[in-house]
């Protein structure tokens, strides 16, 4: 029951714009369902024994619950940041009331496809999953009606169908080689894993290759990523955080279950070395950019790139850096959703989204300035914030492993954008503010947001709770096949 409690809270509230009248009141019972999806996510890791499966459908294990748990932490964020920044945009003349419940029914909509994908135990369902978010997220993306909004919408749809086709595909391979050596026709994850070690190797390349390029366009991986700038700098800004925060890591949690029978199957230096190209590749393309980004969340969405190529290496390493990868999943979800509303509020102030031109953010807006100042190092990777802890892990582990060149790059590269964030964040926030701008505070939710965000990237880089440590080393073992007897 608990299981459909997580499933059926969004869904249930993509009603909820049809009885409520007051959007105030209705955005205040959207933080309020989405904080019990948090706390039920949270009941569920503690009390439940794992993993658990139901009607033949459901299957969560602790790597589930890991996705499920930052799904449910960056939504609930969302949904706070959500209420004052929608009045905004109503008394502002940008959308209607109307409107504004629409985009209340999207938001649960799009969390419900979200938090389906890591529950499902049909590969072929984590792909209709998949497909399920894009549809629900390209309205949001297309939410202002605009030219520029609705061309990013298209672009997203398109380049995203494209690959999500080549992961149809490289299921159906998967697919294949599993009816070639198993008594019962088969896409449960559950039931292919045993049986990893006996299907064709050269098949399950093939079908991986396929994966990867395809969930790897949905997850931002370069050069697969020409969709996400666009898309993250035109959607509503709580839906930017949702899109960079944890969209791109339920296509990441498909990969990771496909990769898992390929290392079963073909051994880990096939995926480790993949991963590691390809998370070079982003960390190369996502410097460039950010280098040259003049517009705010164009600049946070090269970003994201960054880090999921960061992620991937981890993967790639293997051992303490896949830990140090699962860790920055967590730690990138809630830093770069601050980040976004930090952005938001900002162009939301100035009515301005260009980095030259925008002054002054901290003496006219005191305390989105101070916490931008403070996002501004977490997001690069300073002590004591989280970022930090997660990609010495995996430096950690590439060392211990002789990885000197790779290393040595992933290093080079982090400077260089360190610098970057440094000097195109510093620049808007410190200086003289416009005359004609008054100081001003944010709304009680929209500092709540900040503040619920903040704790998690203070308090993982101080020490990570144990919650979250025994959550990440169970998912571990699934990674490692410990738990399928791989």
């Amino acid at each position: 029951m608990i299981l459909l409690c997580i499933l059926s809270i969004p869904l249930l509230f993509t009603l909820a714009p049809l009885f409520v009248k007051k959007l105030r009141a209705l955005g205040r019972l959207n933080a309020i369902g989405h904080l019990a999806v948090l706390v039920t996510v949270f009941y569920f890791a503690l009390n439940i024994n794992l993993p658990v499966k139901f009607f033949g459908f459901f299957y969560v294990d602790a790597l589930s619950v890991f996705f499920l748990f930052v799904i449910s932490v960056v939504t609930f964020a969302a949904s706070l940041f959500s209420i004052d920044y929608i009045s905004k945009d109503i008394s502002g003349g940008f959308i209607s009331e109307k409107k504004a419940k629409f985009y209340y029914a999207l938001f649960n909509f799009f969390s419900f496809s979200m938090l389906l994908v890591p529950m499902v135990a049909n590969l072929g369902m984590v792909w209709v999953g998949i497909e399920l978010t894009t549809l629900a997220s390209a309205f949001l993306v297309g939410f202002y009606n605009n030219k520029n909004s609705i061309e990013a919408a298209w672009k997203y749809i398109i380049i995203c169908s494209v690959g999500i086709i080549f992961a149809l595909l490289g299921t159906i391979i998967l697919y294949y080689a599993v009816s070639c050596v198993a008594t019962t026709k088969t896409l449960n994850w559950h039931e292919i894993a045993p049986l990893a070690k006996s299907l064709d190797a050269n098949i399950v390349k093939i079908a991986f290759l396929f994966i990867l390029v395809g969930y790897g366009t949905k997850a931002g991986i370069a050069p697969m990523h020409t969709w996400l700038p666009d898309a993250h700098s035109q959607a509503i800004s709580p839906v930017s955080a949702m899109l960079s925060g944890v969209l791109l890591k339920t296509a990441i949690y498909a990969i990771l279950r496909f990769s898992i029978i390929t290392n079963a199957c073909v051994g880990v230096n096939f995926t480790s070395n993949l991963f590691i190209l390809f998370g070079i590749i982003s960390l190369v393309i996502a410097c460039g950019f950010i280098l040259v980004q003049k517009r705010i969340k164009r600049f946070l969405a090269y970003s994201s790139i960054e880090h999921i190529g960061v992620i991937i290496i981890g993967l790639g390493f293997g051992g303490l850096g896949a830990y140090g990868a699962l860790l920055h999943i967590f730690n990138h979800a809630v830093t770069k959703s601050f980040m976004f509303f930090g952005g938001a509020c900002v162009v939301k102030k100035y009515k301005k989204d260009n980095l030259n031109v925008i002054k002054g953010v901290v003496a006219s807006m005191p305390f989105c300035g101070v916490m931008l100042v403070m996002g501004m190092f977490a997001i690069s990777g300073m002590p004591p914030f989280s970022i930090f802890f997660s990609e010495l892990f995996i430096l950690i582990s590439g060392f211990s492993q002789g990885r000197y060149l790779v290393c040595g790059l992933f290093l080079a590269l982090l400077a260089v954008i360190f610098g970057a964030i440094v000097y195109h964040l510093s620049r808007i926030l410190f200086g003289k503010k416009p005359e004609e701008l008054k100081a001003g505070t944010e709304a009680l939710s929209t500092k709540l947001s900040f503040l619920f965000l903040l704790i998690f990237m203070c308090l993982v880089g101080i020490k990570v709770p144990v919650f979250l440590n025994k959550i990440i080393l169970a998912a571990l073992e699934i990674l490692k096949g410990i738990n399928h007897g791989l």
